[in-house]
């Protein structure tokens, strides 16, 4: 099977159904099926290896990822917030690439890499203009996206979803054409994370109109919620942070339609989604867990437990609202050890996950054992009743005089002062321990800086002296990158 067919499914049941907006411009369920036909054609006739969307979110998403899939040929999109550096060996991996997008910067980084160019509107134009065509054979490729990895500790990895790992995910946890005509999902993440491909596959599949937005702004992001009456939303923690802040300096906007917010990308801070909670009482929230190598989403916390987390009153039950949940249905999860043994309930170790989402597989390599299981390097332990808690990436783990420690436990405590807003304990050199606890801190506005032997003391007391931190920096903010994930390498730095 081909993810194309998703595509296929909504054009032949509702045609005339409207299916995209993106800057007042609207598509159909039919001219989005046949703008993909047309891309298709296109693609194959540039004799491409790869095709590669180096842009914002536009209508040329969609259109590049299902016609991809058409032409059997790999979609690649790239992050165009990359130093150029960078993004010229990407491009160069990949050539030569049917690329859309930017076109005078990939001249200038890769000209010769025998690519065949075209800008947003002008491939949008060309899709159109081929639309009525031969019919497009089948194709035995079996590789529907390539995503690299980020890359912080070596060259960015090639993971590679299959139309099976794609096709698993969807089908399920979708229901085809679940979504009635009234409702909208508003898009804000970007292009070239796993988030936002299956958000595009995830709300077609189910004929939910997406909204995009190409650039995330609060203000933008809650006036199109009232404008398009818009449904469902997908945010990073940064964004549903900064979305907060606007309405609590006073920024109106009807949000009544706004049934579901689905977030994920990034640790959530226990005080942020309560406060999201109060603001939107009657929107059902999911925290969803997922990698770009299992293709999405391997585990919920969904509304209900939301709602029961918020309001509970016993410290174990009101602890799940930092949690993201249990594996879904489809997928299995275990704890291991350094060993690879599997751990009981309560215990930290690594996270490995396994089923037909999971791909587990990069160009250069599979990451899967012979079993199937794919270790995913996040930290992370589950509770007596099956609740998964993350604790950060494996490799953030302080190892103070042999003892591991996570970065999550320390700043947990932390956040519960008045004073914090936000915050990230990392490894730091030392002489006595080989390895001792670093914390930069972010205070909250128009709150006075702690003293460092008051927060000192406030691990002290909640936890115990190894987990004090040996030193302490204020900043005005710790560094995120666009999916909200905390960049420790970069916080790091500061000492």
């Amino acid at each position: 099977m081909n993810i194309s067919l998703l595509l296929q499914m909504a054009a032949d049941a509702a045609p005339d159904r409207e299916a995209l907006v993106c800057e007042d411009r609207r598509w159909t369920y039919d001219a989005l099926w046949k703008a993909a036909q047309g891309a298709a054609r296109s693609m194959r006739e540039s004799g491409a290896t790869h095709i590669a969307l180096l842009d914002e979110s536009s209508e040329a998403a969609p259109i590049a990822l299902f016609g991809a899939a058409l032409a059997g040929i790999p979609y690649v999109p790239l992050n165009y917030r990359l130093a150029d550096a960078d993004l010229g060996a990407l491009l160069g991996r990949i050539a030569p690439a049917y690329v859309i997008g930017d076109t005078d910067r990939v001249t200038r980084l890769n000209g010769d890499g025998g690519h065949t160019l075209f800008g947003r509107m002008d491939f949008v134009a060309e899709a159109q203009a081929k639309a009525d065509g031969p019919e497009l054979e089948e194709t035995e490729e079996t590789v529907a996206v390539q995503l690299f990895t980020s890359g912080t500790t070596a060259a960015p990895k090639a993971a590679i979803l299959r139309h099976s790992n794609l096709l698993g995910y969807i089908l399920g946890t979708v229901e085809f054409m679940s979504a009635d005509e009234s409702e909208a999902a508003l898009v804000s993440v970007p292009p070239y994370h796993i988030a936002g491909i299956s958000a595009l596959m995830s709300s077609i599949y189910a004929m939910r109109k997406i909204v995009l937005l190409p650039a995330f702004d609060p203000d933008v992001w809650l006036k199109l919620i009232e404008d398009e009456h818009v449904t469902n939303a997908f945010v990073v923690p940064t964004m549903l942070s900064r979305i907060i802040g606007r309405m609590d300096a006073g920024v109106k906007a009807d949000v009544s339609s706004l049934r579901a917010i689905a977030y994920g990308g990034g640790k959530m801070p226990l005080e942020l989604i309560s406060r999201a909670l109060d603001l939107f009482p009657q929107t059902n929230f999911t925290n969803a867990y997922g990698l770009t190598e299992t293709s999405s989403t391997v585990a919920l916390l969904g509304p209900d437990e939301h709602r029961a987390a918020h309001q509970a009153s016993d410290p174990a039950a009101r602890a799940r609202l930092a949690s993201v949940g249990k594996p879904l249905p489809t997928v299995e999860l275990e704890i291991r050890d350094e060993e690879g043994r599997k751990l009981p309930a309560g215990e930290r170790g690594e996270i490995y996950v396994r089923g037909d989402q999971v791909s587990g597989e990069y160009r250069e390599r599979s990451a899967l054992d012979a079993e199937g299981w794919f270790p995913t390097r996040d930290a992370g332990y589950l509770d007596e009743e099956g609740y998964l808690f993350l604790a950060g990436r494996a490799d953030d783990v302080i190892v103070r005089g042999g003892e591991n420690i996570s970065p999550g436990e320390i700043e947990d405590v932390l956040l519960t002062h008045g004073a914090v807003g936000d915050c990230a304990a990392v490894a730091i050199p030392s002489v006595e321990w080989g390895e001792a606890v670093g914390v930069a801190i972010a205070c909250k506005v128009d709150c006075s800086q702690p003293g460092e032997e008051e927060l000192c003391k406030l691990v002290k007391d909640r936890l115990r002296s190894s987990r004090v931190p040996e030193r302490i920096v204020f900043v005005e903010a710790l560094p995120y990158n666009e999916m909200g994930k905390l960049l420790r390498r970069e916080v790091k730095k500061l000492f």
